[in-house]
Parts: C-alpha cells; sequence; structure tokens
C-alpha cells in the first residue's frame, strides 16, 4: 500500500513539473525534434560502416575506392550535423531547466510572502532555505540529465530496434527477448532507491536547519563553551546523512554494472548469431559489423537510462518537497470588498478576543479593550502572559479565533492587510535590517525620502552621531542583519526608520531593550515627541518606561488582571505594585 501510495506521489509531482514545462512547450517541441534528428543520423553512420567494410571486401580481391571515398564524406557531413544539432538540443535542454527551476523557485518565494506566520513560526528556517535552494538544484540536476539522456535514449532504442528489425529479424527477437531481463534490473532497483533519497532529501534538510542555526548564534554558542556540544549534535545527524547517503548510492550505482552485464549478453547472442547467419551467406560482414555497432548503440541507452532513472527519483523527491511548500494553505484570503484602510485617527477596540496557538491551550481569554485616538497603552506582565501575542493580532499576523479587533470602528478581517499595516510604525525588540546601505535600510518604509529627512529621522533616533562615524557615512554598506554593528545601534536604526514613515499608530515591543541608559532617556524624549497626537501601544518589561502612559494593562494568563495610571496602579497595590517594587526597591537596597 505504501508502495502504491509513492507511485501515485510520483505521478502527482510529475504532473506538476509537466505544468511548469507546458510554458515552454516550443522549446520542448524543438528539443525532442532535434533529439529524433540526432538519433536517425548517429543510426545512419554504422549503415555507412557496414557499406564501407562491404566496399573494403569487393569481389575478386578488389577494394573500390571511390565508394569508400563518397562513404567517407557521408559519413563527415553527417557528424558534422549531428554535432550541430546535439548542440542546439542542448541549449533548448538548459533554456527549459533552468526556466522551470526559475519559475519553481519564484512560486516558493512568492508563496512564502504569502504564508501565515504560524506555518513559518513551526517550520525552520533552515528546512525552508534547504527546499528553495538546495532541492531546486537537486532538481534542476535530474531535470536536465532526464532531457539530455532519457528523452534521447528512448529514441535510440526505438531507432535501433527499427533499423535491426529492417536489417535481419531473427537476430534482433534475441535482442528483443534478452532486453527485458535489464528492465527488470533497473525498475527493482529504481523502486528500492526512492526511499533512500526521500529520507537523505530530508536528513539533508535537517543539516541545513541546523547550520543556519548555529551560524546565526555563534556568539551564544561559544558563550556558553557549546562547541564540543555542537559538534556532537552535528555528527550525529551527519551520520544519519551519510548512512542513507550510501544506502541510496549503493542501490543506484547497482544499476549500471548489472544493464551493462545483461548489455555484453546482447552483444555476445547478436555476435554469435551474426556469425551463423553470416557463413551461411544470409548477412553480409559489413551488415554483421552494422547489427554489432545497433545492438551496442541498443544496449547503451539502458546504461543511461537506468542511471536517469535513479537520479530522476532524487529529483523526484527534492521536487515535491518543493511542491509541498508551494501548496501550503496560504493566509486567508481578503473579503472580496474589503475596505482600503485610509490614514487611520488611532480608534482601535478589542472586544470579547479569545485566541490560542496551540488547539488545547488557551492563551487569549475574553480580552476587550477600547483605545481612543492619541492614547498611550501600555502592556506589561510577566514572561509568556501574551502581551506580544496581542501585538500579533493587532497587526493581524494571526487572525482571532472569536471576537473581534475594529480599527476606525471595522474589524480589521474586513480591511485589507496592506493598508491596515501601512497605518502601524513598529519596534520589535529583535531587529531586522537587509543587506544595503544605511540610508536604505532607514528608508525601507519610506524609499522616496529625501536624504535630509533620513537624517533628520536618524538625528531624533540619535543615530546620526554614530553613524557619521563610518567609512561612508549614510552610504556605507552593511550586511545581512546589520553585519558588523552593535545590537544597540541597529535597534536605533529600526527606531529611525519607524520616526521617518511616522504612521498613526505605534507599536513599541521593547523597543529599547538594547539600548544604554543614557540613549534610552533621550529616546524616549524622541517617543514622547513622536507619540503626541499618536495611538501608541507600548510592550516593557522596564516599567520606568511607561509611567507616562494613559493606561496601563497589567496581564497574566492572557487576562487583564489590572488596569489603569502609574499611579492608580501603585495605590491598588495589587499585581503591578509587586512588579514595580520588585524592579526598583531592590535596585535601591542594593545600592
Amino acid at each position: 500500500m505504501a508502495a502504491k501510495m509513492d507511485r501515485d506521489e510520483e505521478k502527482k509531482t510529475l504532473r506538476k513539473i509537466l505544468h511548469y514545462i507546458r510554458r515552454y512547450m516550443p522549446v520542448l517541441v524543438l528539443s525532442l525534434f532535434l533529439a529524433g534528428v540526432t538519433v536517425v543520423l548517429t543510426l545512419m553512420i554504422p549503415i555507412f560502416t557496414g557499406n564501407a567494410v562491404d566496399a573494403l571486401l569487393g569481389g575478386k580481391g578488389k577494394v573500390d575506392f571511390a565508394r569508400i571515398l563518397k562513404i567517407c564524406v557521408q559519413i563527415a557531413v553527417t557528424m558534422g550535423v549531428t554535432a550541430i544539432a546535439q548542440w542546439v538540443m542542448s541549449t533548448c535542454n538548459n533554456y527549459l531547466t533552468f526556466h522551470v527551476v526559475r519559475d519553481i523557485r519564484s512560486d516558493a518565494m512568492k508563496r512564502m510572502q504569502k504564508l501565515p506566520l504560524r506555518y513559518l513560526d513551526a517550520h525552520s528556517a533552515g528546512d525552508i532555505v534547504s527546499r528553495i535552494i538546495a532541492d531546486a538544484d537537486t532538481f534542476a540536476d535530474g531535470l536536465l540529465m532526464g532531457f539530455t539522456q532519457l528523452f534521447t535514449g528512448i529514441l535510440t532504442v526505438i531507432g535501433t530496434l527499427g533499423f535491426m528489425l529492417m536489417t535481419n529479424v531473427p537476430i534482433t527477437l534475441v535482442v528483443v527477448v534478452i532486453t527485458p531481463v535489464s528492465i527488470l534490473i533497473a525498475r527493482f532497483i529504481a523502486t528500492h532507491t526512492h526511499d533512500f533519497f526521500q529520507e537523505q532529501s530530508k536528513v539533508r534538510g535537517e543539516q541545513t536547519a541546523f547550520i543556519d542555526e548555529m551560524v546565526g548564534n555563534q556568539k551564544l554558542v561559544r558563550t556558553f563553551s557549546r562547541e564540543e556540544s555542537v559538534k556532537e549534535d552535528f555528527a550525529e545527524i551527519n551520520g544519519r546523512l551519510q548512512k542513507v547517503s550510501l544506502k541510496a548510492i549503493f542501490y543506484s550505482s547497482l544499476v549500471n554494472p548489472s544493464t551493462r552485464f545483461v548489455n555484453s549478453l546482447v552483444y555476445a547472442g547478436v555476435g554469435i548469431f551474426g556469425a551463423f547467419f553470416s557463413i551461411r551467406g544470409g548477412i553480409s560482414v559489413g551488415q554483421l559489423s552494422c547489427f554489432l555497432s545497433y545492438s551496442s548503440q541498443y544496449a547503451k541507452p539502458f546504461n543511461e537510462i537506468s542511471g536517469v532513472i535513479t537520479e530522476l527519483q532524487n529529483a523526484l523527491v527534492c521536487a515535491s518537497r518543493i511542491f509541498d511548500f508551494i501548496e501550503q494553505e496560504p493566509e486567508p484570503a481578503e473579503d472580496a470588498d474589503a475596505v482600503v484602510l485610509g490614514e487611520a485617527s488611532g480608534a482601535v477596540e478589542l472586544s470579547h478576543v479569545n485566541f490560542r496557538y496551540v488547539a488545547d491551550k488557551p492563551l487569549i481569554r475574553n480580552f476587550s479593550l477600547k483605545v481612543e485616538p492619541g492614547q498611550r497603552i501600555a502592556i506589561v506582565g510577566p514572561t509568556g502572559c501574551g502581551k506580544t501575542t496581542v501585538i500579533n493580532l493587532l497587526m493581524r499576523f494571526y487572525d482571532v479565533d472569536e471576537g473581534s479587533i475594529r480599527v476606525e470602528g471595522t474589524d480589521i478581517r474586513h480591511l485589507t492587510r496592506k493598508s491596515l499595516r501601512s497605518n502601524y510604525g513598529m519596534v520589535l525588540q529583535e531587529t531586522w535590517l537587509r543587506k544595503g546601505t544605511i540610508r536604505d535600510n532607514i528608508a525601507m518604509g519610506r524609499p522616496e525620502a529625501t536624504l535630509e529627512e533620513v537624517i533628520d529621522a536618524a538625528k531624533q533616533a540619535h543615530a546620526h552621531s554614530f553613524i557619521r562615524r563610518l567609512p561612508k557615512g549614510y552610504d556605507t554598506e552593511i550586511g545581512e542583519d546589520g553585519g558588523s554593528l552593535s545590537q544597540g545601534q541597529k535597534q536605533l536604526l529600526c527606531i529611525a526608520r519607524v520616526i521617518l514613515c511616522l504612521p498613526p499608530i505605534l507599536i513599541l515591543d521593547e523597543a529599547t531593550s538594547s539600548i544604554d541608559t543614557r540613549t534610552e532617556m533621550r529616546i524616549q524624549k524622541a517617543f514622547t515627541t513622536m507619540m503626541k497626537g499618536r495611538t501608541s501601544f507600548i510592550v516593557a518589561h522596564r516599567l520606568s518606561t511607561i509611567r507616562e502612559a494613559d493606561v496601563i494593562l497589567v496581564m497574566k494568563d492572557g487576562n487583564i488582571i489590572e488596569q489603569g495610571n502609574h499611579e492608580s496602579l501603585l495605590a491598588a497595590k495589587g499585581f503591578y505594585h509587586e512588579l514595580y517594587y520588585s524592579q526598583f526597591v531592590t535596585v535601591e537596597a542594593g545600592s
């Protein structure tokens, strides 16, 4: 049953590949036509060679030099045309293969932009990268080999069989009787290699994910002296990859010697039977040499096709992994009548919101909140209470399970995502900078911003001073995720990015967590100026940063357990009072 399901899966994958190939049908048709031309011309050469042999063994011991010269010219012309046809065919195959893989990669990248964060959070970045890059490359190699060898191999088998039947039917039957043995061996091996290649691709993705994780967190690895442990973990994964790869390679490598053995039997059979026919005068020596050449050419494609089949097994597995990613369920489609939100005033309302990441583990329960335009809402609470989850729901990175979130009186599920998110400015604890210049990173939200506007935003974020000290100032190129910049400097650039956009609703999720106290005080003043007249949601562990908030929400286990301003919450002597003095009284006592 499992094998049948595998075959069904292969058929589905092949249909998906053909869907992409169909876009380049003229190139495919030209490639197939040239493959036919190449095969026919290649099969003409043994006929010319046989005729030349008969000319050498002409009657009365005379050699027909004129005929031999003519045959040599025919062979030379045929080989020249064949070489040109093969070159054009290879160009077509390369064009077709790499355009198909390009389209698949493009679709994978487009799908990634539409996937819900729920999927991306549940799958390692390394595995996704492995599918889009490594698996696509392996698929390209298999697809190219399929075009260059599979089609020509099949046509060669059919062509040689036709030529042999025209030359001598009995000897051809010897070839046809022995051939199925080669096919059965190849099929048996191909069936077994599929499972090993599938496991190999899976473990390779796991290894890529592990390497990606270790490279990105090398500082932490060395800080906690985990080098040896990392080596051991990598060795374990590498060992599993080695074992499954060896099994896959071992089975696939059996194809060539097995089919070559059968093909040698074919050649021997043709030689023996052909010799008997030649002695009896049923076939000339030239025709026998032609037949032996055909039997060799007839057998050769089986070696190539068998090798191609094992490569195609690997390619199909890799293609299946890519298509599995491409076909993941995207974010829920926007309503046909979804409203484009203009510049919002900042009115936000959460009504009886329930949400859970895992089906049987509720996180946010019956959460209600009404925010007036321009209010500053601080959200505090212990780790894991749901603070950042509220932000994810406001941005509609996740949809609520029950209840509703409204902006300007409209449920955000009825707003276009782009217009909703364009009204938010967000600074997270985790910074993200892309490869490019400092200026490009600050102007990410407003690419049309002038240099003067970028500099002004950087000054407000207190990033201008360190940017000036960089080799090329605002035109300094930085690597992926900020390169050599410190965490605090990267955070300042992210803050400058939001200041430049200045949207009506601000979200600050531990925005100053990576900044020193002196700079934080300056940034707080910039935030205070920036937040005037704008609705602001502030998530903070350092409670000193939220004293001026209009409303402080104290969360615990997904619920709002206290609500009020700083003074009223302290006076209530509840959970907020406990959180606040756990930070400040301890510090004062220690000092």
